[in-house]
């Protein structure tokens, strides 16, 4: 079994990580049932957030009926603004979870890094939390480079979760560089691209290349779960062959591409963006049929009533014109349904 150490926590787990956004989309017996199937197979490591609606319930449930919870790293995540937030959070987080402690808690993709002193309390009450045994580690998500290295330089987290994948730049492959260095976990989010990466055993290769890495995987299916498990069984090799399939990858999706994140939501016009945004590479990366329904094609209109408030735009992690990658998809979803 391949394990890995998430910096200076001394967290060692299964280089396959778990992670529980997808299940809030599933019953509460079909998440029981694909939790345990992972955790039986040796994952012990599961991400959820106060975020994901009921995820941090479904993952509490069934880990406490089972009594598994001294066996395995929990981590969430609070999108606080204020002390108060932080503390009402964290309360519903751990009654959620049924536990009196988080392995791992972690500053939700704040704007800024959170620092002792910066006027908002929040890195004070972390560590406040942390005194009280109620979490054991800090740390950090976000999608923006420069408070991904704000927080590796302050010193503060004990570990980063960023999207990395196979189609990271430069910049993202440095920023595991600079963890490592900094004995500072990594976990990598969106390690499937968002929904555009379609070949588990291509994921899985790239991120088994980096010894301080690890993946959380984001599943809602045995049969998802499954595919990651065959590569712990027999790991793919990074050969000829698959260094040209993930270069012909990386060239397809290169540029600018919304990744899903949903950071832009809500939309005053009720436009779905992070859906929207990306349906040119989506139509082409699964059974096109599947986005040509009418529920589909009334989501892709509602782009024309865009009020161009520019909200999208501010809120975009990547700096993105999504109102420009809006239009640009409508126009070529109508050209995809004429044909």
């Amino acid at each position: 079994m391949t394990q890995v150490r998430l910096g200076k926590t001394e967290i060692i787990t299964n280089k396959n990580g778990f992670g529980a956004l997808p299940i809030q989309r599933i019953s509460y017996e079909e998440a029981d049932a694909l939790i345990m199937k992972a955790y039986e197979a040796g994952i012990t490591f599961f991400d959820t957030a106060r975020f994901y609606t009921d995820s941090e319930s479904k993952l509490g449930k069934s880990l406490s009926e089972r009594g598994l919870r001294e066996k395995v790293y929990i981590a969430s995540k609070t999108m606080c603004s204020t002390t108060e937030e932080f503390w009402s959070q964290l309360e519903t987080t751990l009654t959620n979870l049924q536990t009196d402690y988080l392995d791992l808690y972690q500053f939700h993709n704040p704007a800024f890094c959170p620092k002792p002193g910066d006027g908002t309390g929040l890195y004070e009450a972390m560590l406040d939390a942390k005194s009280q045994g109620k979490i054991r580690h800090i740390g950090i998500t976000n999608h923006r480079l420069a408070v991904a290295h704000e927080a590796i330089e302050s010193g503060l987290y004990e570990t980063l979760q960023f999207p990395f994948s196979y189609l990271a730049s430069e910049e993202e492959i440095q920023l595991v560089e600079k963890c490592k260095e900094a004995d500072m976990g990594f976990i990598a989010m969106k390690a499937m691209g968002g929904g555009l990466i379609t070949r588990a055993d291509a994921s899985y290769t790239f991120c088994a290349q980096y010894e301080n890495v690890l993946p959380i995987w984001g599943v809602q299916r045995q049969e998802e779960l499954q595919q990651f498990l065959d590569c712990e069984k027999n790991p793919p090799q990074m050969d000829a062959a698959m260094k040209n399939f993930i270069a012909q990858e990386k060239a397809e999706l290169a540029g600018d591409f919304c990744r899903g994140c949903g950071y832009c939501m809500p939309c005053p016009a009720g436009i779905k963006i992070n859906d929207c945004a990306r349906m040119s590479l989506m139509i082409r990366r699964a059974p096109t049929g599947i986005y040509m329904d009418q529920d589909h094609q009334k989501d892709m209109e509602q782009i024309a009533e865009c009020l161009h408030c520019g909200q999208c735009k501010e809120r975009c992690p990547y700096g993105l014109d999504t109102p420009a990658l809006l239009e640009k998809n409508l126009k070529d979803y109508r050209e995809q349904l004429k044909k």
